[in-house]
């Protein structure tokens, strides 16, 4: 299937090199391979492909040469500059990785929206079906729950025992694979540092390094309390999400939520990609303990609030409160199942599939009209 970076992706390699990183398995490996017929491609993993990379020994007539994984070799960056201001481009260079790099582009699992987009299926089906399987592509392609969790268990194996071991000296991979375990039961939820020190037996400091493992390699990414001095909110308690919505705990309110946090992570993610627009994804909350899921901030502009519920179709008296606080902000409660759109003041209420099928359209589109 086509991917929803392929059209950008191409514009860019006809002048500079190009960065491509997300999750392992998410598809960069096709994605790169598809863009042009005329390729060479290198994995750095390889002992052959790696000796040709070193020798500087690939062919130069192709018209894109991929290198992948080359963010394990030592001083990557400075060599592959040393290649682009020796030789340019052509060919067309493109470095894929499944660790976060300074990145050009971020490819994301499978949305609604790109499963509406290139795949044609409805928006109910695809919310359905990314509820159940996850949305990497080979789970999701496949529609089998066993092979699903087959794919799963290997999948998160692999990241554990080898990508983890590529970075890092983490000699406990128990705890880690525990704390995996801990925070898939804890989504949507604050995270305590010093609780999940206590589960591990381990410190805070040792909680966070890990976690920061995590999210170098796409498992999980965070969340943080918003606030206009990011110092202040960097010491607030984050919520953690997964990259694969398949992983969570099998609670459909749970699902949902990362569902939604991992399409607003994906379109803020493309908008700086693409513009260079610069953007954040936060959670709301205040001393009265009042709570809103999301809160998506473009150029240090709150843009949108999104409160998820799974089961209840009344407006949320939270997403009222903080529109005062951030007037111009769009707010929007989302409800799987809800059979017609509501508005109320300025707040609005949309079934599920509906808003993730065009999550851009909020996070760009100006407020609506107040409701009478």
């Amino acid at each position: 299937m086509r991917r929803y970076l392929e059209d950008p992706i191409r514009k860019d390699l006809a002048k500079k090199i190009v960065i491509l990183s997300g999750p392992r398995q998410v598809g960069k490996t096709t994605l790169s391979q598809s863009l042009i017929e005329s390729h060479v491609y290198l994995n750095f993993d390889s002992g052959p492909d790696r000796e040709t990379i070193r020798k500087l020994e690939w062919d130069r007539s192709t018209s894109l040469v991929v290198f992948d994984e080359l963010h394990k070799m030592k001083k990557w960056k400075s060599w592959l500059k040393g290649v682009f201001d020796t030789e340019g481009i052509p060919p067309a260079v493109l470095v894929t990785g499944s660790a976060r790099l300074d990145i050009s582009y971020r490819l994301h699992p499978l949305t609604v929206r790109e499963i509406c987009e290139f795949l044609a299926e409805k928006p109910e089906d695809a919310l359905r079906d990314l509820l159940r399987f996850g949305g990497f592509p080979e789970p999701y392609l496949a529609k089998d729950e066993d092979a699903a969790r087959r794919w799963r268990r290997t999948h998160l194996d692999s990241i554990i025992r080898q990508d983890i071991l590529d970075l890092e000296n983490v000699r406990d991979l128990k705890s880690l694979e525990i704390l995996v375990d801990l925070i898939r039961d804890r989504v949507g939820s604050r995270i305590s540092m010093a609780s999940l020190a206590g589960d591990l037996g381990v410190s805070p400091h040792t909680v966070r390094h890990w976690l920061q493992i995590l999210e170098q390699l796409c498992v999980v990414f965070s969340v943080r309390p918003y606030h206009r001095n990011i110092a202040r909110s960097l010491l607030k308690d984050p919520k953690y999400y997964f990259y694969d919505v398949g992983a969570v705990k099998d609670d459909a309110g749970a699902r949902l939520e990362n569902l939604t946090a991992a399409a607003l992570f994906r379109e803020l993610h493309l908008i700086e990609d693409t513009t260079g627009r610069k953007t954040a994804l936060h959670y709301l909350r205040d001393k009265e303990k009042r709570e809103t899921d999301f809160l998506a901030v473009i150029d240090g502009r709150p843009a949108l609030m999104v409160e998820v519920k799974a089961g209840e179709d009344s407006f949320d008296r939270s997403l009222f409160h903080f529109q005062g606080f951030l007037p111009g902000t769009r707010a929007v409660q989302i409800v799987p199942g809800l059979k017609r759109k509501k508005q109320s003041g300025r707040v609005e209420m949309v079934a599920a599939h509906e808003f993730l099928r065009r999550p851009a359209e909020y996070l760009l589109s100006p407020l609506p009209k107040s409701a009478s």
